[in-house]
């Protein structure tokens, strides 16, 4: 069964600084589009960037020059870096490869003062 692990998270106040990791255990990860998706506190899972093959990347816009995703095909890791976090990046955060079912068990992410 392909599993995809998620790493980090946790606690910051805001302008703080946190790096996901997703670790991918299928095959032919280097043909894989990837993505960053989260769920807010009451609110629906939204998308938050997403990484192509050839590592094109595109973010939602409130992310936009704070947030950088990135890939290693070496070791079949998505990353999620995020910094100058604000409180309203509070969620559980999701890696997943697009148009499967394939997701990441979520890590939560919180800023706070």
């Amino acid at each position: 069964q392909v599993q995809f692990v998620e790493s980090g998270g946790g606690t910051v106040q805001p302008g703080g600084s946190l790096r996901l990791s997703c670790k991918y255990s299928g095959s032919d990860f280097s043909g894989l589009k990837l993505a960053w998706y989260r769920r807010p506190p009451g609110n629906k899972r939204e998308s938050v960037a997403t990484i192509a093959k050839g590592g094109g990347a595109n973010y939602r816009p409130s992310v936009q020059g704070r947030f950088t995703i990135s890939r290693d095909n070496a070791e079949n890791m998505v990353y999620l870096q995020m910094d100058n976090l604000k409180p309203e990046d509070t969620a559980v955060y999701f890696c997943h490869v697009e148009w499967t079912d394939i997701w990441g068990q979520g890590t939560q992410v919180t800023v706070s003062p």
